[in-house]
């Protein structure tokens, strides 16, 4: 990965532009009701407010090199 970085707001703002292409694209419920919990308000405070401890938690976690985005195929 590049070496370029991202403010909070501009990472979740990248997530969200995102999985909102996703949705233009597939239409899917889950992911539109996902969008809809993401949505922020004008001040900024998040449409569905656990959201918001989920997302600095995610943030936590990719921040300390917890997050693997690794393919893993399982041998059968």
């Amino acid at each position: 990965m590049s070496d370029f970085k991202l403010t909070k707001e501009q990472a979740f703002l990248a997530m969200y532009s995102f999985l909102d292409e996703y949705y233009q694209l597939t239409q899917s419920d889950d992911v539109g009701g996902l969008l809809g919990s993401l949505s922020l308000f004008l001040d900024g405070g998040f449409a569905d407010p656990g959201v918001q401890e989920e997302w600095n938690e995610a943030v936590e976690k990719a921040m300390n090199g917890k997050v693997y985005a690794d393919l893993q195929i399982a041998n059968t």
